[in-house]
């Protein structure tokens, strides 16, 4: 049993679950607890009770109960009632009503009583509403689940947009390579037309050369 009691104080140690109780309160058998968790300003407080209630003791005006909750019907007589001589008279009519009631699940054991708070805390406070512990940062399911996905949109809507980037550059640098094939290619006409025209001048040239006549020992020969 020892074994199993320092396991659990461990545990509480562990989620730094310091005990606060007063000297008066452990002797009545009373265990009061602070979360390193703040809520609404002040630390999270939870207490174990020797009546067999597990309370929050600062969630507001008064502590209030955590323990699990037994519903169950009750039954009640059902009355009529009118007035005779200027008194109200009830008579009871034969039918009941029924009333459902709540009872809170008492745990007689001072450890399964600690273990329900461990759990109870687990769940509620360090995962579900925890918004600040000492030496480290919790925060909401909810807040977490939306930061998230504003995250993820952010992101997404990033992707988008370097997509439309990415494809305007390759747009741009398809237009730039297709006006530099025609450059080339108006060069290369402009090239051949050039060629073309040196050519005939040439052709034009060679045809319009007089006929050179030379004797030489007295023998003629055309120059051409």
């Amino acid at each position: 049993m020892k074994g199993i009691q320092l396991r659990q104080e461990l545990m509480l140690d562990l989620l730094q679950m310091k005990e606060i109780s007063t000297y008066r309160q452990q002797k009545n058998g009373t265990r009061i607890f602070q979360l390193p968790i703040k809520k609404y300003g002040q630390y999270i407080e939870v207490g174990s009770f020797k009546s067999g209630y597990v309370r929050r003791m600062n969630g507001g005006y008064t502590p209030y109960q955590l323990n699990k909750v037994n519903k169950y019907d009750h039954y009640y007589k059902d009355y009529d009632g009118k007035w005779i001589d200027g008194e109200w008279v009830q008579k009871w009519n034969g039918k009941y009503r029924k009333h459902e009631c709540v009872g809170r699940i008492k745990i007689d054991n001072e450890y399964d009583r600690i273990n329900y708070l461990i759990t109870f805390c687990l769940k509620n406070y360090y995962i579900n509403q925890a918004n600040m512990i000492e030496d480290g940062k919790f925060i909401p399911k909810w807040k977490h689940e939306y930061d998230m996905e504003n995250r993820k949109r952010y992101y997404e809507d990033k992707a988008k947009e370097l997509k439309l980037k990415t494809s305007d550059a390759v747009l741009q640098e398809y237009l730039d390579s297709t006006d530099k094939v025609r450059e080339l290619q108006e060069e290369n006409r402009e090239l051949r037309k050039r060629y073309e025209e040196t050519a005939m001048e040439l052709s034009d040239a060679k045809l319009d050369v007089p006929e050179v006549k030379v004797i030489i020992n007295g023998t003629r020969y055309n120059i051409t």
